[in-house]
């Protein structure tokens, strides 16, 4: 069921994309499986360039994400296939991740069609402030966390702190080496009389 409608969601996006049905159709009857975390979606392709649903059996070429992709994606797509684990025929592998990374949703397009133009530009407008405004907010909150253990619970030793501990551990050492020559000189003098 999941497959299915994975497979849809990706046909309705290679509709609208001539480019990446054109890459997609030299490899037409070829599996692949795209692993989404715990999600297997096993496909092939069609001789348009479009995804069709099969049975198991051992693909072509094999794409894993990391279990952590979604929110990767809130980033870029390039940090969602940067930690992606491919295997399997190089040019065909090449074709689908070069696709999964450049195929865009034109979501306004397709709520225009439920709600109107107007409507729809608003609604995208307002989700893309939403998103932003999400990522800003977790980048604070990175850099609140990062100030908070550098300087209120150090986990870590602060810069001048060591290099006032480096000072004092040379001078030290430097003690410690005329101690030592002090003692072979009167050492000396003592086998010499």
């Amino acid at each position: 069921m999941l497959d299915l409608a994975t497979l849809q969601a990706f046909n309705h996006l290679l509709a609208a994309a001539p480019w990446a049905r054109e890459k997609l159709a030299p490899f037409a009857g070829k599996r692949a499986r795209l692993v989404l975390g715990p999600f297997p979606v096993e496909f092939r392709i069609a001789p348009d360039g479009t995804f069709e649903s099969l049975g198991t059996g051992k693909p072509d070429v094999e794409i894993a994400l990391q279990a952590q992709s979604p929110l990767a994606l809130l980033q870029s797509r390039d940090a969602m296939m940067r930690g992606a684990h491919i295997t399997g025929a190089a040019d065909f592998a090449e074709a689908l991740g070069f696709v999964l990374r450049h195929l865009d949703w034109d979501a306004e397009e397709d709520l225009s069609r439920v709600v109107g133009d107007i409507a729809a530009h608003r609604i995208v407008k307002t989700a893309a402030g939403f998103a932003a405004a999400q990522a800003d907010t977790a980048r604070r909150l990175a850099e609140n966390v990062g100030e908070y253990l550098r300087y209120e619970q150090p986990a870590g030793v602060d810069k001048a702190e060591f290099a006032a501990f480096a000072g004092e551990t040379g001078a030290l050492e430097r003690k410690a080496d005329a101690l030592e020559l002090r003692l072979a000189a009167l050492a000396r003098r003592r086998n010499v009389t």
